[in-house]
């Protein structure tokens, strides 16, 4: 495995590091605009655990391609992050094969604090068919990063996925390959007056199948959904209601899908 950091116009490397499996990179300077992380020398089809930043989670994901890109995000981009993510003049990489017992357990299927818009081949994965104004803070990524703080919306830690006050929003949670589920929650963002909220939603499943659900009226609190599937490989969440209330800005903070790999 390989991690290289570099300028996108030329490519020279800033700092990099190469090893078996269990790779760490860190290295003093600033990052610019068009720098981008490289994990290069990847098995497709493996779990890595991933740490892009320190201020950062690690991330459990699975990776379709031999190499992933990750751009460094700045100004607007940069506002659904930590303020001190990816700054100042020292920075910590990671990157390793994920442990069997990692894999294997009980856990948050949806949680992906690496997911990009542009990084490809790199799952759990989030998308919509809307993003408010095209902003960073109402990008599908931010409801699947591990954040969760309703009372606010616009920049961290208050990012979430918005809809643009568009009745067929749809976003669409992509594994990548087949999972066993059995509970979703999703957290709504409660920032009242400002925020509207939904009623009624509907989950559709890889498999053909659909479910219905109703939501806690006007709650920050999670809205917890007991439903089983086994051997799907994506969720998508539309159809999505609004309640009788002036506000057009419902929003989701959070989804969380928990599960196992399937048998």
């Amino acid at each position: 495995m390989k991690i290289e950091v570099y300028n996108d116009w030329d490519h020279v490397p800033k700092a990099q590091t190469s090893g078996e499996d269990n790779l760490v990179l860190t290295w003093d300077g600033e990052y610019r605009r068009g720098d981008v992380i490289e994990f290069s020398d990847l098995t497709p089809g493996e779990f890595y655990v991933v740490r892009i930043d320190a201020t950062m989670a690690e991330a459990l994901v699975f990776i379709t391609k031999d190499a992933v890109r990750y751009p460094i995000p700045f100004f607007e981009k940069k506002a659904s992050y930590d303020p001190v993510s990816f700054f100042g003049n020292r920075h910590y990489i990671s990157i390793r094969y994920a442990f069997d017992f990692e894999v294997s357990r009980y856990r948050n299927l949806a949680v992906n604090a690496f997911d990009q818009h542009e990084v490809e081949g790199v799952y759990p994965h989030a998308s919509a068919n809307v993003e408010t104004r095209g902003e960073s803070v109402f990008a599908a990524r931010n409801a699947i990063d591990g954040i969760i703080a309703t009372r606010s919306h616009g920049e961290w830690p208050y990012q979430s996925w918005g809809i643009n006050q568009q009745d067929d929003a749809e976003i669409t949670l992509d594994f990548g390959r087949e999972v066993d589920i059995d509970q979703i929650i999703l957290y709504t963002r409660a920032d009242f007056p400002h925020d509207n909220w939904w009623t009624n939603g509907t989950f559709t499943f890889s498999d053909g199948t659909s479910e219905t659900v109703e939501m806690e009226k006007k709650s920050g609190q999670p809205h917890i959904f007991h439903i089983e599937r086994r051997g799907i490989t994506w969720i998508k969440l539309g159809k999505l209601i609004k309640a009788d209330d002036p506000s057009p800005f419902p929003a989701l903070t959070q989804i969380e899908v928990y599960g196992t790999e399937a048998e």
